[in-house]
């Protein structure tokens, strides 16, 4: 749902209920949303400095997640390199629903290995939830994920790409033409999920 200031986006999942994202954040707006949001696991991400945004914040909020960055890529160039193959044992399946496209990579046993889902709006594309489990980490699959969601979004239209990148997520993105746009912060209502 968009808002004057952002979007509210329902994430369901554990931790991570809702998420609002301040394109412009101010203190009278982040202290509105923080002061009428008593749930946990809703989390409020915004293009400023954490030293900026957590004297806004009401209490029961905290920073969470790390420092973050907000990236953006002309999509035909990153879906154009070539990602690689994927190693012996895994499988990926794409599939797309009610316009979101994801991706999942299972090792051989099945188990979880990697994912990511990218949303078409128009000429240009979200990149969300892109994790490898760290059990299955460097072996190229976070870059084949995506490179496939990548090229699902150029097939739809897509020219542009954007996502918020964790500092080790950044590596990976950078190295597939990706660039910095502005500090992405998060905080959250509860405890984090993630213990940081």
């Amino acid at each position: 749902m968009a808002t004057g200031s952002g979007f509210t986006i329902d994430v369901g999942l554990h931790g991570h209920v809702m998420r609002h994202v301040l394109h412009s954040a101010d203190e009278a707006t982040v202290r509105e949303i923080t002061e009428h949001s008593a749930a946990p696991g809703v989390w409020l991400k915004a293009f400023v400095p954490p030293e900026t945004l957590e004297p806004w914040l009401a209490p029961g909020w905290h920073l969470a997640g790390g420092p973050g960055h907000l990236m953006a890529a002309s999509l035909p160039g990153t879906a154009a390199r070539a990602p690689g193959q994927l190693p012996g044992g895994y499988r990926m399946t794409t599939w797309t629903r009610d316009g979101v496209t994801r991706a999942l990579v299972r090792g051989a046993d099945g188990s979880f290995a990697a994912r990511g889902q990218i949303a078409v709006t128009g000429h240009t594309s979200v990149v969300d939830q892109v994790e490898t489990d760290p059990a299955h980490q460097r072996r190229g699959l976070g870059r084949l994920v995506m490179h496939r969601l990548t090229a699902a979004a150029v097939e739809q239209g897509a020219t542009a790409g954007v996502l918020g990148a964790t500092p080790q997520g950044r590596t990976l993105y950078e190295a597939m033409g990706w660039r910095v746009l502005a500090p992405l912060t998060s905080v959250l209502r509860g405890p984090d999920p993630a213990g940081t």
